[in-house]
């Protein structure tokens, strides 16, 4: 699995300048709100997927003032070698991705080099938004574990596009609108073969995780809706022409598709509390972990943002027996409170690292107290 042993930071968000050298086990950030602990832990997100997990605009991660951002990892490969990557960003939208100090020829080839499975409170968002956040959730999984996908899911989206744009044109050319589903319907099909797959192999995985989380008491489950199920994209196209035509954008397709997240056959969003929902985010994320680890062959960097909030203590002792089992690989971990991540965390393993945030600074600790820093820090 990649071990991320050191990382630089500058101008991201509210990290001027920092350089941390990190436990290949678990790593534990704490300090109060608004500190940094969860720029840190988007740097390490973007480093793996080249965007924040938070911010769809890369404009809202220059540190304030600034007109340019850069992260560099250090990273035990699965082979033992180690690898340097790098992310460089400047106002003007250029995004230099470089992996040994040589640039990709694409930014996409770097996804997948650097599995990583974020959980946060903004996944809340998954439950309570519409079918486009639930899509793009399931998009960064299998671009992760599939290459193919990827670059069929961008052909589509690019095609769609264009299609949109015809549809507006007063001398649309139908004949052309034709060839156009027809290229659509290629590439839709191992996007929609790959998204059913996936809906099929999580669902008893997130099962069995929910079911340890909350002890059993509820049946939770995910189901594909794609209207692809109804037939081929191609005569969806053809039939919903006229439609089309007069709304002028496309109103079938692999751009509807959603994800039910069902409790006890309810919707989650509708009938589960705050600990239900966030159990349910929580057994969803560690089973992406494992469909990813599976897929990849290698465990993926796991980064637990704020996990402890909204459960009660029996569901935090569960998760934490869940995510100190062997099945996990580097795992980074926030909490606001250092006494609380310290009782937990000095539970599971001696082998760990803490870190103080403040103002964006972070002071590597020697112990759970936090008052002693080591040198060099």
């Amino acid at each position: 699995m990649p071990v991320l042993e050191k990382i630089t930071i500058a101008d991201f968000r509210n990290i001027r300048l920092q350089e941390l050298e990190f436990s290949p086990n678990l790593n534990c950030i704490y300090g109060n709100n608004g500190e940094g602990k969860t720029n840190l832990l988007d740097a390490i997100y973007y480093l793996s997927m080249t965007k924040s997990a938070f911010s769809s605009s890369d404009r809202y991660n220059f540190r304030y003032g600034t007109q340019s951002f850069s992260i560099c990892g250090t990273y035990r490969m699965p082979n033992s070698t180690e690898s340097r990557f790098s992310v460089q960003m400047d106002s003007s939208g250029d995004k230099k991705v470089r992996r040994d100090d040589k640039p990709y020829g694409r930014v996409s080839a770097h996804i997948g080099v650097l599995p990583v499975v974020m959980v946060s409170p903004e996944d809340i968002s998954l439950v309570s938004e519409s079918g486009e956040e639930r899509r793009k959730f399931v998009n960064s999984v299998l671009s992760q574990m599939d290459r193919e996908y990827l670059s069929s899911l961008q052909q589509y989206n690019r095609l769609l596009q264009q299609r949109n744009r015809m549809l507006k044109e007063a001398d649309m050319d139908r004949d052309l609108l034709s060839v156009f589903d027809a290229r659509l319907q290629a590439y839709a099909e191992p996007v929609h073969a790959a998204r059913k797959k996936f809906a099929e192999d999580i669902r008893p995985v997130i099962a069995g995780y929910y079911a340890m989380l909350s002890g059993g008491s509820e049946q939770v489950d995910v189901r594909y809706r794609s209207d692809m199920e109804k037939g081929a994209l191609q005569d969806l196209l053809s039939s919903s022409f006229e439609k089309d035509r007069q709304l002028k954008y496309t109103t079938v397709g692999l751009q509807r598709d959603d994800f039910e997240f069902t409790m006890d056959g309810w919707p989650i969003r509708k009938c589960g509390s705050q600990g239900q929902q966030k159990s349910f985010l929580v057994s969803l994320k560690f089973a992406q972990y494992e469909i990813m680890k599976r897929s990849c062959g290698v465990a993926p960097l796991l980064l637990l943002d704020d996990v402890f909030d909204k459960l009660d203590m029996n569901r935090i002792s569960n998760l934490l027996s869940m995510v100190s089992s062997s099945d996990f690989g580097q795992i980074f971990i926030t909490d606001s409170n250092k006494v609380r991540i310290a009782g937990i965390v000095d539970r599971i393993t001696d082998d760990r690292s803490y870190f103080e945030a403040e103002a964006g600074e972070f002071r590597l600790c020697c112990g759970t107290s936090g008052e002693e820093d080591l040198p060099g820090a």
